[in-house]
């Protein structure tokens, strides 16, 4: 690879760790603004709420891209705040189902607005192009 390609790929990694920063900080503030929850706590909702059943709380480490025991805090946060609920598997005792609450729709269907509206207007300001 030569200089000239090399520096334009490493601009391009730094332009788009540049608008990642810039969309999840964007979505923190209005998300914990308006919402009370944060990118992650979002995402975990989102992927519960999507879920057509219950959700294995490994299956949420895709969805939050977290450690696994981040990961684990932050479903105890959300049950906590009485979001999701948390059961043991009964044929695996070492696997845990986290379900959404009622409250926890409500809250997931508040944030989507917020949410949606930030990515459409961040993205646009650069110029990623829109789907569908």
């Amino acid at each position: 690879m030569g200089d000239v390609a090399e520096a334009s790929l490493v601009q391009q990694w730094h332009n788009l760790m540049a608008l990642h920063a810039t969309v999840s900080g964007e979505l923190e503030c209005r998300l914990q603004d308006r919402h009370g929850i944060g990118v992650s706590e979002f995402e975990a909702l989102e992927r519960l709420a999507t879920c057509d059943h219950q959700c294995r709380s490994a299956d949420l480490l895709a969805a939050v891209h977290l450690s696994q025991s981040a990961t684990s805090r932050l479903v105890a946060r959300l049950e906590k705040e009485g979001l999701v609920d948390r059961a043991m598997c009964e044929q695996d005792r070492r696997g845990i189902f986290v379900t959404i609450t009622e409250e926890g729709r409500r809250r997931y269907a508040e944030a989507k607005q917020t949410h949606r509206a930030v990515l459409r207007a961040t993205l646009a300001e650069a110029r990623i192009p829109q789907a569908g």
